[in-house]
C-alpha cells in the first residue's frame, strides 16, 4: 500500500493537558468549554463563507494516543466485554483520526470559537467541513453492542 501523507492545516486549544483530562465525548461537561481550532495563515482563505453555517465537523489527528501500537481487540473501560477497535471511537487506533461534530460560535482572525470538542490543547487540526443535517444524520441509526445496556462502570465519564 502507497504511504499517505497528511499535514496540519492549525491545531486545536482546549482546557484539557493530559488524554485523561479529556472528556469521554464532547457533549460532556455540561456546560461545555469554549475551545479554538486556529487555522494557519496559508489555510484562512479556505475559511470563506463557513460562518454561515451552526455546525462543523472538525477532523484531527490524535498525537498522543498509541496509534499504530493498540491492540485490534480490547475491553473499553465501560464495558465487560471485548470489542474490536473500529466498533468503538477509542483514540487508540491504527490511524489516530479523531472527528468531531462542533458547534460553531463564530469565527475571527483565523480562529474559529466552538463548543463540543474533545481532544488534548495542542491538537493537530488536519480538515475542517461544514455539517450538513440532510446529509450527515441518519435518525433511524442503529448504535450496535451501544444500543445494549453496559454492565460495568456505566457511569464513568472519563477516557
Amino acid at each position: 500500500m502507497n504511504e499517505l501523507i497528511c499535514r496540519p492545516i492549525g491545531h486545536l486549544e482546549t482546557p484539557w493537558a493530559t488524554t485523561s483530562d479529556c472528556p469521554r465525548n464532547g457533549r460532556q461537561p455540561d456546560p461545555p468549554p469554549v475551545c479554538r481550532a486556529v487555522v494557519a495563515p496559508e489555510f484562512r482563505p479556505g475559511l470563506a463563507s463557513l460562518d454561515g453555517f451552526s455546525h462543523l465537523i472538525l477532523l484531527y489527528w490524535l498525537d498522543r494516543s498509541r496509534g499504530g501500537t493498540q491492540e485490534l481487540v480490547f475491553t473499553p473501560p465501560f464495558d465487560d466485554t471485548p470489542r474490536g477497535i473500529f466498533a468503538t471511537r477509542a483514540p487508540h487506533r491504527p490511524n489516530p483520526i479523531g472527528l468531531s461534530v462542533v458547534k460553531l460560535l463564530g469565527i475571527e482572525d483565523g480562529v474559529l470559537n466552538v463548543i463540543y470538542l474533545d481532544c488534548v490543547n495542542g491538537t493537530p487540526l488536519l480538515d475542517i467541513k461544514p455539517y450538513l443535517a440532510r446529509t450527515d444524520s441518519e435518525p433511524d441509526a442503529i448504535m450496535g453492542w451501544l444500543a445494549t445496556p453496559r454492565t460495568r462502570h456505566a457511569t464513568k465519564e472519563k477516557r
